[in-house]
């Protein structure tokens, strides 16, 4: 969630049947007292005892709301970074812990929060095309992650309620490299406050997200030339990634083959709609019989079509083909053969006149009136934006009982558009974040990968994802990969529990 191209061109039911937190009796905060490092003071955490049922297990947790002071190498306050925390009472200091965070850059990580990681989670009126007017729902969570391992949600510096502090500047965070540092800053303090060093460790990102997962391996295990300059000696047993953007700055494919791995994308939208003949196929069949076309027979067409070697004939047969993948109609195709996703969005309900989502293209809006403003015209984020940020609010309130002076920042896109740093230090320049994942993988050599995507997401495509792995070299025996019937947030859409017993297979495999 939170993933936005800039100008240009770069990614950046029911009640549970388990105890509802918010009719419970909240623990007053636990004393302790805040910290104050140079006149500036971290906030007192905010402490409250919970209960609820996650796959049979009965789980009292502790929740913590709170901000940790980051320092530079003068020891100098820079930021307070806010996280929440669930930890299980009672728990070994070996038991598996996931970091999880948003993407952006500029996002919060109330997402995966409330959507599918946390013991709360935001109950709407349907999964896929709900009402964007409230009232909306706050439920406990039967696919949370808390029956396997505690969980850190990290709201980046300039998201949620963190924010800089003290001698701290915006350059100093919002750049490629200063977030990765940041938030190994915050990890490596978190382990240290809680005596959880020898627990294994899990790192979970969307969108962005999974670029910052797939670089914190080389800011967590330091040198002399990673960011500042440290060794913390930290490792990674497991990263999950979602609707992932593992290319970045001029590390991408060139525009043919762009084209052709955005393909299958399109191809599964219109298959979402009735839009193409299925003819028996699973989703997963056709997605790969398109996928099979789309970088054989189309990406070959694409490249003559720009040097002007294709034959009408060739044309033909390739433009036959896209239509019966896509439902687009011949004369939407231009000589190129390439076909957007944003015009493709607009084509192909257009005689419905409807337009479909770009972070998911099973959500749709009337094409009329469009304002053109990318997430809020987004017929996917226009729709499930407001139901996400108003169950986090009322959990906030509620169940953690935290009290703020200032506004949470969902998504804060002004530290992506104005001054995010995409430069690099110590890797080759135009390294795709796919090749950082190999090399913590070369390093580690029992870290393991779940990649997740949505066949309906058209903005980090599930063949782009697994394109950039490729071309980096990411060990294939250790990375497993799923594809869900869903969008960009790839548990909406009766796929939550699906996601969630992934992601404990892989815990699972490691405590064997």
């Amino acid at each position: 969630m939170g993933l936005y191209r800039n100008a240009a061109g770069a990614v950046i039911g029911g009640l549970a049947a388990s105890l509802c937190l918010a009719a419970m009796p909240a623990a007053t905060a636990i004393p302790q007292a805040p910290a104050a490092h140079d006149g500036v003071t971290a906030l007192a955490p905010f402490v409250t005892r919970h209960q609820t049922q996650i796959r049979g297990q009965h789980i009292a947790y502790t929740a913590t709301a709170g901000e940790t002071l980051l320092r530079n190498g003068r020891d100098q306050p820079t930021a307070a970074l806010f996280s929440f925390a669930y930890v299980k009472d009672d728990a070994p200091a070996d038991r598996p812990v996931i970091f999880v965070f948003n993407g952006g850059p500029g996002s919060s990580s109330l997402w995966l929060h409330m959507g599918v990681v946390g013991p709360r989670r935001v109950q709407l009126d349907r999964e896929v095309n709900p009402s964007n007017v409230p009232p909306f729902g706050v439920v406990d969570n039967p696919d949370s992650l808390l029956d396997v391992a505690d969980l850190v949600f990290i709201d980046p510096i300039g998201t949620g309620f963190s924010r800089i502090v003290g001698v701290g500047e915006p350059e100093d965070f919002y750049g490629v490299d200063q977030d990765a540092e940041s938030i190994a800053q915050f990890i490596e303090l978190w382990l240290s406050a809680n005596g959880r060093w020898n627990a294994p460790k899990y790192l979970m990102g969307e969108s962005y997200g999974s670029a910052r997962a797939a670089l914190l391996p080389r800011a967590l295990m330091g040198g002399p030339t990673t960011y500042s300059g440290v060794m913390r000696g930290i490792t990674i047993n497991g990263i999950i990634l979602l609707g992932s953007s593992l290319n970045g700055q001029g590390a991408g494919p060139g525009p043919a083959r762009a084209a052709a791995l955005n393909l299958p994308a399109m191809a599964a939208t219109a298959w979402s709609h009735g839009r193409i003949e299925r003819g028996g196929r699973s989703l997963a069949d056709f997605d790969a019989e398109v996928s099979a076309f789309a970088t054989g027979d189309y990406l070959n067409a694409v490249e003559k079509a720009a040097t002007g070697a294709l034959s009408q004939a060739e044309r033909a047969a390739v433009v036959a083909r896209l239509i019966r993948y896509t439902g687009v109609p011949a004369e939407a195709w231009p000589e190129t053969l390439v076909l957007s996703t944003r015009a493709f969005s607009q084509l192909l309900l257009a005689d419905q006149g409807l337009a479909v989502g770009l972070y998911d293209g099973r959500y749709t809006l009337p094409l009329a009136g469009d304002g053109g403003e990318p997430v809020a015209d987004d017929p996917a984020m226009g729709r499930y934006v407001p139901g996400f940020v108003s169950a986090f609010h009322q959990m906030l309130a509620k169940d953690l009982k935290v009290r703020m002076d200032r506004p949470y920042g969902a998504i804060v896109w002004r530290n992506l558009l104005f001054g995010w740093n995409w430069k690099r230090t110590g890797v080759p320049e135009g390294q795709s974040f796919a090749a950082d994942l190999a090399t913590a993988m070369r390093r580690n050599g029992d870290l393991r990968v779940l990649v997740a995507s949505g066949y309906f997401d058209l903005v980090t495509t599930p063949a782009a994802a697994k394109d950039a792995l490729r071309q980096a070299g990411v060990p294939a025996d250790r990375t497993t990969i799923r594809d869900y019937e869903s969008g960009h947030m790839l548990y909406l859409g009766d796929t939550a529990a699906a996601f969630s017993d992934d992601v404990r297979a892989l815990i699972a495999a490691d405590a064997r």
